[in-house]
């Protein structure tokens, strides 16, 4: 059984870095074939400290924090392979290519490379398995009713690493007893899904958990790093516009950019640049792309798989219009379309859309697709857009930006 929630994840980090100092420790040692006293380590504390913070938000972005590790821990080895990999990718950039952080001689770096991998796979692969913990799981009563509270039972009751059991109690039913200790549903979804479950929504509840306003250090600091955002985009954008055309008129004819009328703030309308990634550039008509005989061309596939298709809209990031992090915005007449068969849909446009956001982050979606197709995935991508908003802080986009990177990585790895 393993530990799971807030505390597996200060566990885990506690140990990560106790194993990237020990290692240290480890490969002075054998380098020079004597026990390192506070002279000998003191030249290496400031670069291998930047190494460590480096490192730890590497694994951070990888998941390797997330309950989701914790709960599948097959999945850990080739997750922490891919992050170390990564690792080392920086650490050769930054101590052999960057002066500044330059460490002599470089024996040492190559061998604290392979010392910290070892510690760190024994660390997460053989001892953090085996602490010890509670063995029983703790029954809780969960009083609702509906398909989301039978997804919720079941999936904590099959997965006996969450460490407690679920009893579903239907409201009015007094057939079933109470165990010692009953939870909210909506609390234990959340914890569960990180989502809000939509049958638990009702207009009382944008009012208490969704402000119209941000604090203003929060309004502040996201529009200074959506214009930071905004800028580099831009410049990206500059250099790859000759590129993509050369590549574009290789496959075929059609224009360079596509115009799309999407949904802003509050339902208002705007107009959006892209980078056109369809065979042919039809205004949106609400359709999926799985209903119209429009397809995704071979460069089109690259430039969505990259989301370098969303470069373009550097322009509407400057403007205000949208921001890097928010609930992604539809082209108005799917946008209506949904509208007319989610309750509360357009909710989701209280704050800025975004380019990128937490359903992205976190819903899969069907085989080849990056986006919904279904009114089925859409109702999932708006109960993480809600949860979103619900939770909104710096430290939340943060986390949206670097899972954003970690899945742009691994979408251009897989090509």
């Amino acid at each position: 059984m393993v530990i799971v929630g807030r505390r597996s994840s200060l566990l885990l980090l506690v140990g990560d870095v106790a194993a990237l100092a020990v290692a240290l420790y480890v490969t002075l040692a054998l380098r020079y074939l004597t026990l390192p006293g506070p002279t000998a380590l003191a030249p290496y504390l400031a670069p291998f400290t930047f190494l460590f913070a480096l490192w730890l938000l590497v694994f951070y972005s990888a998941g390797l924090y997330g309950k989701q590790l914790a709960l599948f821990p097959s999945r850990v080895p080739n997750t922490l392979i891919g992050a170390q990999i990564t690792n080392v990718v920086f650490a050769t950039i930054f101590f052999f290519l960057i002066p500044v952080f330059g460490i002599a001689p470089k024996t040492i770096l190559v061998l604290y490379l392979a010392v910290s991998l070892a510690l760190i796979f024994l660390w997460r692969l053989a001892l953090y398995p085996r602490l010890p913990v509670p063995r029983t799981r703790e029954r809780l009563t969960l009083i609702a009713e509906g398909p989301e509270a039978e997804e919720l039972c079941a999936e904590v009751n099959r997965n006996p690493r969450y460490g407690i059991e679920l009893v579903l109690q239907y409201p009015g039913d007094r057939q079933v007893t109470l165990s010692s200790q009953a939870v909210r549903f909506e609390d234990m979804y959340e914890e569960v899904f990180d989502r809000i479950p939509l049958s638990e929504l009702e207009r009382a509840w944008f009012g208490k958990h969704v402000s119209a306003h941000d604090t203003a250090w929060y309004a502040v600091a996201k529009r200074a790093i959506d214009i930071l955002g905004g800028v580099v985009m831009g410049l990206i954008t500059l250099v790859l516009i000759p590129f993509i055309f050369i590549a574009n008129r290789v496959e075929g004819r059609g224009p360079l950019f596509l115009r799309q009328e999407r949904f802003g703030r509050y339902g208002t309308r705007m107009r959006v640049y892209k980078f056109r990634s369809m065979m042919k550039d039809i205004a949106a008509s609400g359709e999926w792309v799985h209903e119209g005989e429009n397809r995704v061309t071979k460069v089109g596939s690259f430039l969505r798989t990259t989301s370098l298709d969303e470069f373009p809209q550097c322009i509407n990031i400057l403007k205000g219009e949208i921001s890097l992090i928010g609930p992604r915005n539809d082209i108005l007449g799917l946008g209506e379309r949904l509208a007319e068969l989610l309750p509360y849909y357009m909710e989701r446009y209280a704050v800025v859309p975004g380019i990128t956001g937490w359903a992205q982050i976190n819903q899969q979606y069907e085989q080849g697709n990056l986006s919904p197709q279904s009114v089925e995935e859409t109702k999932v991508r708006l109960a993480y857009d809600f949860y979103y908003l619900k939770h909104r802080s710096l430290g939340l986009d943060l986390i949206i930006a670097l899972k954003t990177i970690k899945r742009m990585f691994f979408r251009v790895s897989s090509w």
